[in-house]
């Protein structure tokens, strides 16, 4: 196991600054394009479950070659601070372009063309180009900034905190800024939205610090997918696998969820109990963060993944049995979303620190890449397309024109729990190697 040689240290107050910043400017991008987009394009441009599958596809793959790339390029270049500050800068110009998107513009500047089909086109073509910046700020160089200033000890606090993060940014969103999206002002939301990470780009040129130099003099881009190195970081692999099946459960039901709660649930006003949800999970994570640094990761692996996976289920049966039940639907499902992302919180950041712990030392920018496909690329080009046709074997629901529709359902969370047993087999392999260890 690679162990960072450094002693002991803690975080300083400017690293603990710039984390934060990134660490949650970067979980409100993201969730905007995760959530909201999925949205945009449903309420405004089509119903059809595959255009959202297509663009979260689309975007992982540039998400996924834009991180190997820019990664080793920030290896190479042995600093990550240029890449994230105006990386983070260009990345909130990009989503207030997404202001001028829609089929009222498209039929108006291409008036021979199907508006809906070009306007589909065109949001996944302008998704792309706002993950390129996206992945190279966050993904690649930020990333890797955070295994650069922490060791071992202090990475479960670290990466509890990044967990508490997204959780922190859904809650912002909701509270601060989902009431636009509700009366249709999208062109408010996205200018504020992009706004907030701009200017977090522009706060970072003063805060944010360099870690440890780690410069790599001949960058190899293969380097992660090499026989020899795979074999050379068994646990490595195993971790990373074991994210991948996690992380495309999550993706199974994730880019319909708000979907699933207003049309499926009919909870047209949901932000009070998202963010009942979203603080207590968050609260959560940062214990755990610390529960992590204390007792040490590898016994957290097995609950985490045991609750994650009970949580999918509790969500599955609510919605199969108190859809309609008004007493009890809000609190269980309050209770059941709570344990699902309090175990999704708990798993991703023990294995992602531990992936933090195993990462080479010279190729941490690279191994940024490597990681990313196993956490977005096979997700995303796989999960939502299994959710898709999850949603298009369930019934379907006519709207006030008398067309039918297709809605997600509670199924989706059957078919995510199902999914996620096959993160027990990596598990069960990482936890036999550290048993063998340990005597």
């Amino acid at each position: 196991m690679h162990m960072d040689k450094s002693k002991k240290r803690g975080l300083g107050g400017r690293h603990w600054a710039a984390l934060l910043i990134f660490g949650l400017y970067g979980q409100i991008a993201w969730m905007v394009e995760n959530m909201y987009f999925n949205v945009y394009l449903y309420k405004t441009v089509t119903y059809d479950p595959n255009a959202v599958a297509v663009m979260v596809a689309a975007s992982a793959i540039v998400a996924t070659l834009t991180t190997l790339l820019m990664g080793q390029a920030s290896d190479k270049a042995g600093r990550r601070k240029p890449f994230i500050t105006i990386g983070y800068i260009i990345w909130g110009l990009v989503i207030m372009s997404f202001t001028w998107i829609s089929k009222e513009n498209t039929a108006r500047l291409f008036p021979a063309a199907n508006a809906a089909a070009l306007t589909t086109v065109l949001i996944v073509a302008m998704d792309c180009v706002m993950t390129f910046f996206g992945s190279t700020a966050n993904d690649a160089a930020f990333n890797a900034w955070v295994t650069d200033i922490t060791v071992p000890e202090t990475r479960g606090r670290a990466d509890g905190a990044l967990a508490a993060l997204q959780l922190a940014a859904l809650l912002i969103i909701f509270g601060g800024f989902d009431g636009l999206t509700q009366k249709g002002n999208w062109t408010a939301f996205y200018c504020a939205i992009g706004g907030l990470v701009t200017l977090g780009g522009v706060a970072g040129l003063f805060v944010l610090k360099e870690g440890p130099k780690h410069k790599v003099e001949k960058p190899d881009l293969l380097y992660g997918f090499r026989p020899g190195v795979v074999r050379a970081n068994p646990q490595l692999y195993r971790i990373l696998l074991l994210i991948g099946l996690y992380c495309t459960a999550y993706q199974i039901f994730f880019p319909y969820l708000m979907i699933y709660l207003e049309y499926f649930l009919g909870l047209s006003n949901y932000a009070i109990l998202l963010a009942v949800v979203l603080v207590v999970a968050a609260v959560l994570s940062v214990l755990g963060g610390r529960l992590v640094d204390r007792l040490g990761k590898r016994r957290f692996f097995l609950p985490a993944g045991l609750v994650y996976t009970g949580g999918l289920l509790l969500m599955y049966l609510h919605g199969r049995f108190l859809r309609t039940d008004s007493r009890l639907k809000l609190p269980l499902l309050a209770l059941a979303a709570i344990i699902m992302m309090g175990g999704s919180l708990l798993l991703s950041l023990v294995a992602n620190a531990a992936i933090r712990d195993y990462t080479p030392e010279a190729q941490r920018g690279h191994f940024n890449g490597v990681r990313m496909i196993f956490m977005v690329l096979l997700p995303m080009a796989l999960g939502p397309f299994i959710g898709a046709r999850i949603i298009r074997s369930g019934p379907t629901y006519l709207d006030e024109y008398g067309a039918a529709q297709i809605i997600p359902n509670m199924n989706l969370f059957l078919g995510a729990a199902l999914f996620s047993l096959l993160m027990f087999i990596p598990m069960g392999f990482l936890l036999k190697h550290w048993k063998r260890e340990e005597h």
